[in-house]
């Protein structure tokens, strides 16, 4: 659950990366100031639909077939098998 958290905080975070990326290095501006002016709502929305498109591509190309059967996780001889959806 955490690591899917994480990756949806980084999708968002990714235009503000990307951004402060080009300025410090192609406009010269000093890291710290990189921010500094930045048109946040632009960077918000496009973060916003990032992380929408990651979602829609998770789900989209994850999980089993329709109509599938699920499979849970089992111990055999003190290993975890993983389950699955069959």
């Amino acid at each position: 659950m955490l690591r899917i958290v994480l990756i949806n905080i980084l999708l968002f975070l990714l235009p503000f990366l990307i951004y402060a990326a080009y300025v410090v290095w192609v406009k010269g501006v000093a890291p710290n100031r990189a921010m500094a002016g930045a048109p946040f709502l632009w960077l918000i929305l496009a973060g916003l639909a990032v992380l929408c498109i990651g979602i829609l591509t998770l789900v989209e190309f994850s999980g089993g077939g329709p109509g599938g059967s699920y499979r849970p996780a089992v111990i055999e001889d003190g290993v975890i098998k993983p389950g699955g959806i069959d």
